[in-house]
């Protein structure tokens, strides 16, 4: 049986100015892995001694307020009891290259560890994404000459939960990417994926864009901008109005039937 883990070393508190706090220490997974390293090389009566050790120091420990949600002490138990059998019934000595339930816990440990990398890489992509976008609205440069990628609604996001001043003309770009389908919005599955991932205010901006688009008058630079006040004020209004404008620029049936083609 180990010994409890100290009351110092059992913290895992930030340090300040850390970006997020460490993962607490699975002490059963610790108590585990101990078990496992001692172990190696028993046989079934080394084990079974190893397990009424273990026992008999958990039973000894059980009075002890300190260690009353210590998780590491029966996980060894376990083990132990664990390992007793194993070898009760395959015979030998514990080896645990050979353990299936050993591996298996590595194993998954080594995709959580994948998984995890491969978090912290997206993450660190969304924000470079949103950096990129945010200076080249503070520049000017965000226009339709930039094309929109898969995951800029995240990026988007990530600087409205910034706070960033330049997230509004991220907006007004994405709704203009939007309207005219392009970048990413060329597939209709991203257009889909856009009802649930930006804001109804862009939503209604696209919509209100596309809609003055089908009447084939030409704008100057700057003179669409009442849309994007239009749809931050009354999103539902301006849903409303472009809906009205693709119904008075639908074509009607040229035999007078009244119905639209």
């Amino acid at each position: 049986m180990s010994t409890p883990v100290p009351p110092s070393r059992r913290r895992h508190l930030s340090a300040p100015g850390t970006a997020a706090p460490r993962q607490p220490v699975d002490q059963a997974k610790v108590g585990r892995r101990a078990v496992r390293r001692r172990a190696a090389g028993m046989t079934a009566t080394e084990a079974a001694v190893a397990l009424e050790d273990a026992r008999l120091q958990q039973h000894m420990d059980r009075d002890r307020e300190d260690l009353a949600d210590n998780e590491r002490g029966p996980a060894e138990v376990a083990e132990w009891e664990r390992i007793a059998l194993l070898l009760a019934a395959t015979g030998g000595v514990y080896d645990p290259q050979t353990d299936a339930v050993a591996q298996d816990e590595l194993a998954a440990d080594r995709r959580a560890e994948e998984a995890e990398q491969q978090r912290l890489k997206a993450q660190q992509q969304l924000a470079a994404r949103a950096d990129e976008l945010a200076a080249l609205a503070g520049a000017g440069r965000l226009d339709r000459t930039v094309e929109s990628q898969p995951g800029d609604e995240a990026a988007r996001n990530l600087l409205a939960q910034r706070g960033d001043y330049r997230c509004p003309k991220v907006d007004n770009w994405l709704a203009q990417a939007l309207a005219d389908h392009s970048g990413h919005y060329a597939e209709p599955a991203a257009r889909t994926a856009a009802v649930g991932s930006l804001p109804p205010a862009v939503r209604a901006h696209a919509a209100l864009l596309a809609a003055l688009a089908r009447t084939g008058a030409r704008a100057c630079d700057g003179e669409l901008e009442f849309a994007a006040r239009l749809a931050q004020a009354d999103p539902a209004a301006t849903n409303a109005l472009a809906a009205w404008l693709d119904r008075a620029l639908a074509p009607t049936d040229p035999a007078g039937t009244g119905g639209a083609r």
